[in-house]
């Protein structure tokens, strides 16, 4: 497979370069300008990735085309442009009042659009999942501590939160805290979320010594699984913790667990249960 990866921001994409390598597969690789740094992406006896901005949409067709790309892979985060600012190239610019217009319809519809662009082209799109099937959460619990009883219910309650906002392109997350909901994600991300809460009253929410509380980060109902799949790393472990939360909860198989070992290793230090449950379409 000669494969043309879009890199966005995080530390997805490393692993799906990675892993595309160690299985054999021709990159052609591209590193979004303002979300993706190429200093991540460049591998021992790999060329190194091209930089372009996201609107610079005929100079990617361009790139992969010119490496003879089959497939194409979207991996990492990559916020909401503002239209007003993008600069793109000549096919970036007829195709821009379509992506204004898909845009108005939320996150999932801009992304559907941009794939359906490449896929016009000739391409197939291939999930991060499809190349790194490891990173995904499997089923039951991650690590040392289990989903107690006394948090099942908050784990219920913000899977079926996460689920309504996602239903409404608001977010993936959702916190509940003995019954009361305490946040959930909008464009700020995960982690944002996260340090809104531990700012809360300590009286609302848990502490470290009293650990209460459940994140879920779920797929939306409506989403293109082959983008924008949840995601666990390192640093929503650690600031679940800062933010005294008992656990975290997410769709196994349907959701990226980055550099498990330390997550494992930062979530028993802490105390944290880390949940796969069954898919909600199962």
């Amino acid at each position: 497979m000669k494969l043309g990866l879009i890199a966005g921001g995080g530390d997805l994409p490393r692993h799906v370069l990675a892993a595309a390598k160690e299985d054999g597969h021709e990159v052609s690789l591209i590193a979004l300008k303002g979300f993706a740094n190429p200093a991540d992406l460049t591998l021992a006896n790999f060329p190194a990735p091209l930089e372009m901005g996201v609107a610079r949409y005929g100079k990617m067709l361009k790139a992969f085309k010119k490496n003879k790309v089959t497939h194409i892979c979207f991996a990492g985060n990559v916020k909401r442009p503002d239209f007003k600012r993008l600069k793109p190239d000549f096919k970036g610019f007829l195709n821009m009042p379509g992506a204004v217009m898909a845009a108005k319809n939320g996150d999932d519809a801009l992304l559907r659009y941009v794939l359906g662009l490449f896929e016009k082209e000739g391409f197939q799109i291939i999930a991060p999942q499809d190349i790194c099937q490891s990173l995904l959460l499997h089923q039951g619990i991650l690590g040392a501590a289990p989903l107690a009883l006394a948090h099942k219910e908050d784990a219920i309650q913000a899977c079926e939160i996460a689920t309504q906002i996602g239903a409404l392109d608001i977010g993936q997350g959702a916190v509940v805290c003995m019954g009361v909901v305490l946040a959930v994600e909008a464009q700020e991300g995960t982690d944002a979320m996260l340090a809104r809460i531990a700012e809360l009253p300590a009286e609302i929410r848990g502490t470290p010594p009293a650990r209460k509380g459940v994140l879920a980060k779920m797929v939306k109902p409506q989403q293109e699984l082959r983008v924008d799949m949840p995601t666990i790393g390192p640093q929503t472990v650690h600031l679940a913790a800062a933010a005294g939360l008992a656990g975290i909860v997410a769709e196994a198989g349907r959701c990226f667990v980055i550099d498990k070992e330390t997550v494992i290793a930062l979530a028993d230090e802490a105390g944290l249960f880390i949940a796969g449950l069954p898919p909600a379409s199962a």
